[in-house]
């Protein structure tokens, strides 16, 4: 069986390039793993950075591995890429965990690899169990019992303390303990135990042990000597074969709905000459540039890293531009690379929806950007829309048919000119609320009023020619929403989840717990929610006011460049 599964895993795995291999004799073997599948996982940035600093200590080698393939109902055995090694026979298993929907396939994976799911089952001589990545320094909670260690925060500031520290060969739960003193960052929930008042809200969070009442989400102040870019290349993602390069973390704008504008404050730029030196080495391995972060168009410099002229072959693609901020350099390298489809997302179709989230551009940001990319060749346009927002009205919805409209009318206008007309592609998501962000206080639309409003958008656009409409499953965004928003006892519906082999109807059905009460109902500006215990250094108060100032239909100003100069958040305020 483990020879079958260790073979399909190879016919799976397409030819790679920078994997890491290093002896395991004497050293602490980790297995990281992605809970999806390798086309997701090697997607990943963030997974790939973890992998290369693990295995940049002299005594940890690290492996990946990956969510196995379905066949015919039967789950395979969880095999490591490098050794197809069994994960259960490695010192650590560490998750990386970037999305909520991903969070199910962890107790799979357990499962899998012959670990019982509660982590206060195991015994010494299984593999202690990790896990990080941004929704576990957004909402650990509903994980909380199968892990026994969450680290909090950005890997470069956590994955060297953590094994300088860690020693297997201390008692299991005597060096948790040292662990979550003596590693800022490292949450080990077996030693936070919720109180509950009877209507089911969290009264407080108590430790059970001497460790900190708060855990402080670690980040790296300055990115300007840490590059993070590309370990391995491989066809088999969603950039074939690109290389990847951070060129920031953060994002000064402030969205309302966007967690990363606020965990990853303050914004933090590379500088061009780091920048430079790894675009010089992604050229010396493939013709394909990928530029990664949250507001690429605000990197200073980027004219000049995307005009330099390295022989006409590089081709750069950038994983987010701002309507407003389309200039020639940047539409240039597009029309460069030979990119046929570009990305704008105004989020909102109207005007007021997008001061609600605090968007900062207008409708005619967009037009002009539409207008911009397709004078410029480029003949495809993808355009992301949000359903569910706070205070969303039909007409709001409405209005998301009527500037797709315009759009259109724009798009065919120079598309005729050009002489050829591309497509556009609407996609619709659905608001999903998330922790520490101001609209954290807000309950979700109803599964019904989503499905609802994607129809309107669907039926108005029906009749457009060379529109397509793409929505997410309501469904889904209702799982998302209850482990964005969950407590520990969430925990339970994932286990029932997972015995009902995810038939999620019949779990939210069955379920003692009311998944509803997580999903539909807006908090009160004063209570605790189960992240609290995280240490993020935004003042909650701050959040509650962003939160009111939406309400409101009033905006907010883009963090400054200079951080000591605004203390309004809290997260710059020792420097303001």
């Amino acid at each position: 069986m483990a020879r079958a599964s260790a073979q399909a895993l190879e016919k799976r795995v397409p030819a790679e390039r920078g994997v890491i291999r290093k002896s395991p004799a004497g050293r602490i073997r980790v297995a990281l793993v992605y809970p999806n599948t390798y086309h997701v996982g090697m997607s990943n940035l963030g997974f790939q950075t973890v992998y290369r600093l693990i295995n940049d200590i002299d005594h940890a080698v690290c492996e990946r591995a990956f969510l196995p393939e379905q066949d015919g109902g039967k789950t395979g055995r969880v095999l490591t890429v490098e050794s197809r090694t069994p994960i259960g026979d490695f010192d650590i298993i560490a998750f990386s965990i970037s999305y909520e929907n991903d969070a199910p396939a962890v107790l799979t994976i357990l499962e899998t690899a012959g670990l019982p799911l509660p982590a206060d089952r195991r015994t010494a001589a299984l593999p202690l169990v990790l896990a990080g990545g941004v929704l576990c320094f957004l909402n650990p909670e509903p994980l909380s019992p199968f892990v026994d260690g969450f680290l909090l925060g950005e890997a470069e500031a956590l994955v060297p303390d953590f094994f300088r520290a860690f020693d297997p060969s201390i008692e299991r739960k005597k060096h948790l303990r040292q662990l979550a003193v003596s590693v800022p960052g490292l949450y080990v929930p077996a030693f936070y135990r919720p109180r509950y008042l009877p209507d089911g809200r969290i009264e407080t969070i108590e430790t059970t042990a001497d460790v900190p009442a708060l855990i402080q989400r670690r980040i790296v102040p300055d990115l300007s000597d840490i590059p993070t870019a590309s370990t391995i290349l491989t066809p088999d993602t969603t950039f074939d074969d690109t290389y990847l390069i951070e060129v920031s973390r953060g994002c000064p704008h402030g969205c309302r709905f966007c967690s990363a504008g606020y965990v990853y404050r303050p914004p933090r730029y590379r500088p061009l000459d780091l920048l430079t030196n790894q675009v010089e080495k992604g050229c010396a391995m493939t013709e394909r540039i990928g530029l990664v972060g949250a507001a690429v168009s605000d990197l200073p410099g980027i004219e000049k890293l995307c005009r330099t002229d390295r022989g006409g072959k590089i081709r750069f693609s950038f994983s987010s531009l701002r309507a407003d901020a389309l200039d020639g350099a940047l539409v240039a390298a597009l029309r460069k690379s030979h990119v046929k489809t570009a990305t704008i997302a105004p989020d909102a179709g109207s005007e007021r929806m997008r001061r609600v989230v605090n968007k900062g551009i207008t409708e005619d940001h967009v037009i002009a950007a539409a207008d911009t990319l397709v004078s410029a060749g480029i003949p495809n346009l993808k355009v992301y829309f949000m359903i569910g927002l706070p205070t969303e009205a039909e007409e709001d919805v409405n209005a998301i048919v009527d500037l797709v409209k315009r759009i259109k009318h724009r798009f065919l206008k120079t598309s005729r000119g050009k002489g050829h007309i591309g497509t556009i592609t609407v996609s619709l998501s659905s608001f999903v609320p998330k922790a520490f962000t101001p609209f954290q206080w807000v309950a979700m639309d109803e599964v019904a009023d989503l499905k609802r409003k994607i129809k309107i958008v669907k039926t108005g656009l029906k009749k457009t020619a060379n529109v397509r409409v793409h929505a997410d499953v309501p469904r889904w965004a209702y799982l998302q929403g209850i482990i964005a928003r969950g407590d520990r006892r969430v925990a339970d519906i994932l286990l029932l989840g997972h015995k009902n082999r995810g038939n999620w109807p019949q779990t939210f059905k069955s379920s003692p717990i009311n998944p509803h009460f997580y999903v539909h109902r807006e908090r009160d500006a004063d209570e605790r929610f189960p992240w609290d215990i995280i240490d993020q250094g935004i003042d909650k108060a701050f959040l509650w006011k962003e939160y009111q100032r939406a309400l409101d239909g009033r905006t907010s100003a883009p963090c400054p460049a200079d951080p000591s100069r605004c203390s309004l958040c809290g997260v710059c305020k020792g420097n303001a």
